[in-house]
């Protein structure tokens, strides 16, 4: 069998539009993807009942790397931290799982894959344990989360004098206790 170069194929996907995007490293990407919850459940009939319920959920983060290019098994990794953790996601390109991808952030980048960052992120955290270490902080907490900044109060009247304490001398009828 013969197949020609001019067969369109069907697909759930936008091909073109997605292969038109030109994602490259260095871009700040969001990621729309469809996520399909399964929840298992017995009704009141005590049978297995499993309910599928759909929700987008947004990814948003940097290109470190593309592969494949725009053929049909190409991916691309998207980096971003979520409450201080590297997370890393390898997204095929023409995934039916994905709504939509949508370029935020263009930057210029000298290499073709941005792996460096990783190291380069993981120097950053241990740069700071080592400064909160030298200024005796108690924990990591304490640097993700910097003290919301109080105004001072404002100067009020000095705290008035303690009253005078009474006399403690001795007079003549008050004779100490002899032990």
């Amino acid at each position: 069998m013969v197949v020609s170069h001019h067969m369109k194929v069907m697909s759930p996907v936008n091909v073109e539009g997605r292969a038109k995007l030109g994602i490259r490293a260095g871009d700040t990407v969001r990621v729309i993807q469809k996520i399909v919850e399964l929840k298992k459940g017995r009704g009141t009939d005590k049978k297995e009942k499993v309910t599928k319920t759909a929700r987008t959920q947004a990814f948003e983060g940097l290109v470190l790397a593309v592969k494949h290019g725009t053929e049909p098994g190409a991916t691309f990794t998207v980096r971003t931290t979520l409450s201080g953790v590297g997370v890393e996601k390898i997204f095929p390109l023409y995934s039916p799982a994905i709504d939509s991808i949508e370029i935020v952030r263009r930057s210029k980048v000298r290499r073709a894959k941005l792996y460096f960052i990783r190291e380069k992120a993981a120097k950053e955290v241990k740069r700071q344990l080592r400064n909160a270490r030298q200024m005796n902080l108690e924990s990591d907490e304490t640097i993700a989360a910097p003290l919301p900044e109080t105004e001072p109060e404002p100067i009020s009247e000095p705290p008035p004098a303690p009253p005078p304490e009474p006399d403690t001398t001795i007079t003549e009828t008050q004779k100490p206790v002899a032990a």
